[in-house]
């Protein structure tokens, strides 16, 4: 069931979503939390889409945010609510209304919020694309117990991490540190079938790509080892190797959907790690609403070590720029010349040679 309200106010959709749930036979409230979806209207069909999906795990009020910001001086002052109230088969398992705010009323959106939140109820703010660079700060943010961003849809998505990390509030989370449980998980169960030490890591992943700094950053916390981070053409995370006392462990995954286990004296196994769609990612998340403090502790860790995230990861057996640091664990070494400058170097140095030898 679907109600349309064309300039509103939030009261009127409290008592619309009073009036589909009596419509549908559903008066009473079975819903755990309210997500707040923050995304303007080209991902406003996906984001709805993923949090239908997760609803089926965690029936929530979902509140659809968007920013209609007009391009006339005159509608900018105008300030308008328009509202899409859906209850029943079109809205998962919950409630979800999707909000469109005009003019004036785009910066004060929480004013908007505040009165549809379900009473008692934790409150998840999740921005799909262009999140604030302070999440905590942020007017819908202070709202929620917890603040969930993706640096992989930013613009410079390894940099990000780096305004992550100064800005980080117990309640943020991020999901390209999401993406890589499975992979925390399976290494982690490697190292607890031997009994010998890391000695050097290498994570393999295709470039710009944020959760591959996060999975190298938490390997470099939690084991206190040099970790390269080398290039793959992808999809995403690509293979992990460990170099250890025992022998070489190795998680391959080439497809993106199976990869292969390799223990120094086992036999290889095949392990199920598909690229998850964005709807289990969210219902992850919202399975915890305390504060993540293992993702705070990879995060910091990286950024402290290196001052700052570098843009472009160093590829495998390349040397990072004198200026800029290596990836997370990577010690940094001064770069070769390019080409050009080598052949103008060498030219130079040969001209030199022949002056003092006339």
């Amino acid at each position: 069931m679907k109600i349309d309200l064309t300039d509103t106010t939030a009261s009127k959709v409290n008592k619309a979503l009073v009036q589909g749930r009596r419509a549908i036979g559903t008066p009473a409230v079975g819903m755990v939390l309210t997500l707040v979806i923050v995304t303007d209207e080209e991902n406003a069909y996906d984001a709805l889409k993923a949090a239908n999906d997760a609803s089926r795990e965690h029936p929530s009020r979902t509140l659809v945010v968007v920013k209609r910001v007009s391009r006339s001086p005159r509608d900018r002052t105008t300030s308008r609510l328009d509202a899409e109230v859906r209850v029943g088969a079109d809205a998962g398992t919950g409630e979800t209304v999707v909000l469109r705010l005009y003019g004036e009323a785009v910066d004060h959106a929480d004013s908007v919020v505040l009165p549809l939140l379900l009473p008692d109820a934790p409150v998840v703010v999740w921005w799909p694309v262009n999140s604030p660079l302070d999440p905590a700060k942020d007017p819908l943010g202070a709202l929620a117990q917890r603040r969930v961003t993706d640096t992989y849809a930013a613009e410079q998505p390894v940099r990000e991490l780096s305004a992550r990390a100064d800005t980080y509030t117990p309640g943020d989370t991020d999901l390209s540190w999401t993406r890589i449980t499975p992979w925390r998980s399976m290494l982690a169960a490697a190292l607890d079938q031997v009994t010998c030490e890391v000695e050097a890591v290498e994570v393999e992943g295709e470039e710009f790509n944020p959760s591959c700094e996060l999975l190298a950053m938490w390997l470099a916390d939690r084991l206190n080892v040099p970790v390269k981070r080398s290039l793959s053409s992808g999809p995403g995370l690509t293979a992990v190797r460990m170099d250890t006392s025992c022998g070489p462990i190795a998680l391959d995954r080439a497809d993106g959907a199976l990869a292969t286990l390799m223990i120094e004296g086992q036999p290889d196994r095949a392990v199920a790690l598909k690229r998850r769609d964005t709807a289990e990612l969210i219902a992850e998340e919202l399975r915890r609403l305390d504060p993540d403090d293992t993702y705070a502790s990879a995060l910091r860790f990286g950024v402290d070590r290196l001052g700052s995230v570098p843009e472009q990861p160093v590829a495998a057996g390349e040397p990072a720029s004198a200026d800029e640091p290596a990836a997370a664990g990577e010690p940094v070494t001064r770069a070769e010349p390019a080409p050009a400058k080598k052949a103008a170097a060498k030219k130079a140095t040969g001209a030199a040679k022949k002056a003092a030898a006339k």
